[in-house]
């Protein structure tokens, strides 16, 4: 038997040869993946199938860049490339950009091409399509990272029983679990947000970066960045049934950019808030509720000399006095027997907003109950204290002259005065029984007028 090696023979054969082997190749990746590619030395493709590829036509492919349809994947990560020749390895996966748009991303395995001098001049590979195993496992992992940002907060929060040290407790466990330098919450009211609190790192202007973030959130996290190049990220912190406030949180300057499922974790944990602050005005309601008289809004008895026994350590240990006004509203059972009870308690109401309006923000003022009320001036002495009281005595007529039936009955006020010299120490229950005594002296000299009990 005899081998014809003539050349035309021999070129056809090798011709027959090489397209049946370039078939059996594309047979076997039109079985096996979803894409196969080989580009050249400069990166650009030079063959790819099938015909159209992830929606490209060929034509639209071949001669251009393999990295153009590289694409960021859902986490924001930063395009890889798996057409290098350099980066040929087995489970490489990469999101490239389909011809709609839509992103795909695929699992590649390939070879650098050599030529006959072993030279590299390009790639070959095949990818498979693992869009949805990829999704599947990112919902997965942040499912997971979702539970334990939970389980940390709620570790941090469960010793705790008011819901300040709840917040508190909440921001510091964020921090760690979102690799943020620092936490802040904030509670929206009419005046615009106000800080509740603040950990970690601090944050310069932190109202005024809230604010700008806070505009553009709408329903989900908003990110920005400060002055100094500090990452942001805010999300609204919802109540329940309305209100609520903001939760910031920041990375160091220059740290790194918050990532898609990293929104999704402050969104939650911001959820997370809100309940905590709904929690916390509730708290705070009912610890005012329970401080405060319901009729004028006063402080009641127990609030008012709780209160009184902390003035006193602090002004014992400065060396400071301070004066008690025990407050009498002279005539109010005429008022109640002739026209009723509503009309008394507008009577009281009127007398609290006098005396209020009669001492500083830093001073105290209680309804005891009844037609009694009581003054802490911090730091007064005797003579501020008596021109005080004459100044509330002078200003009752005009404040109560509605309540009053005409011509019947004065509505006024009488005022027994105890001042509290520095370093005496005197006992809360003893300052009050010289106010109270002074007050009866007033009353017993003919209404509408003060005492001053001797020190």
């Amino acid at each position: 038997m005899t081998l014809d090696l003539a050349p035309s023979h021999f070129d056809s054969a090798l011709r027959e040869a090489l397209l049946d082997s370039r078939q059996r190749w594309r047979d076997l990746v039109d079985m096996a993946a979803d894409f196969a590619w080989e580009t050249d030395a400069e990166g650009r493709f030079t063959f790819v199938f099938p015909d159209p590829a992830l929606g490209w036509p060929a034509g639209e492919l071949l001669g251009r860049p393999a990295d153009d349809i590289l694409a960021e994947g859902p986490a924001g990560l930063p395009p890889f490339s798996p057409f290098r020749p350099d980066r040929q390895r087995r489970g490489v996966r990469a999101w490239l950009r389909r011809a709609d748009g839509r992103l795909a991303c695929l699992s590649f395995a390939g070879v650098p091409l050599v030529d006959a001098d072993d030279r590299v001049i390009g790639a070959r590979g095949v990818g498979r399509d693992v869009t949805e195993e990829e999704r599947r496992t990112d919902a997965l992992a942040t499912a997971l990272r979702r539970e334990a940002l939970i389980d940390a907060v709620l570790a941090e929060t469960r010793t705790e029983v008011l819901a300040k040290g709840m917040l508190a407790g909440a921001a510091r466990a964020l921090m760690p679990a979102l690799g943020a330098a620092g936490a802040a919450i904030l509670r929206r009211t009419e005046a615009g947000l106000t800080p509740v609190l603040s950990v970690g790192e601090a944050l310069p202007a932190l109202v005024a970066a809230a604010a700008a973030l806070d505009r553009g959130a709408g329903p989900d996290t908003a990110l920005g960045e400060d002055a100094e190049g500090r990452p942001l990220a805010a999300a609204a912190a919802r109540q329940p049934g309305g209100g609520g406030g903001l939760l910031l949180i920041w990375r160091s300057p220059g740290g790194r950019a918050w990532d898609a499922e990293e929104r999704v974790l402050v969104h939650t944990a911001a959820d997370f808030i809100g309940l905590l602050l709904a929690q916390e005005a509730m708290q705070a309601e009912v610890l005012r509720q329970a401080r405060t008289d319901p009729l004028t809004g006063l402080l009641n008895r127990r609030a008012f000399f709780e209160e009184l026994e902390r003035r006193f350590e602090r002004l014992d240990r400065q060396g400071q006095s301070g004066a008690l006004l025990f407050v009498d509203l002279d005539n109010l059972k005429p008022i109640n027997d002739r026209f009723g009870h509503e009309a008394g308690d507008a009577a009281i109401r009127a007398a609290a907003g006098l005396l209020r309006a009669a001492v500083r923000p830093s001073d105290l003022v209680a309804r005891l109950g009844g037609d009694e009320f009581a003054l802490w001036l911090d730091g007064a002495d005797a003579r501020i204290a008596v021109a005080r009281a004459e100044r509330i005595i002078a200003d009752a007529p005009l404040a109560l002259v509605h309540h009053a039936p005409p011509g019947e009955v004065r509505i006024s006020l009488s005022i027994g005065i105890a001042v509290r010299a520095p370093m005496t120490r005197e006992a809360t229950s003893h300052l009050l029984l010289r106010a109270d005594a002074a007050m009866y002296a007033a009353k017993r000299a003919g209404k509408a007028g003060w005492s001053l009990s001797a020190p």
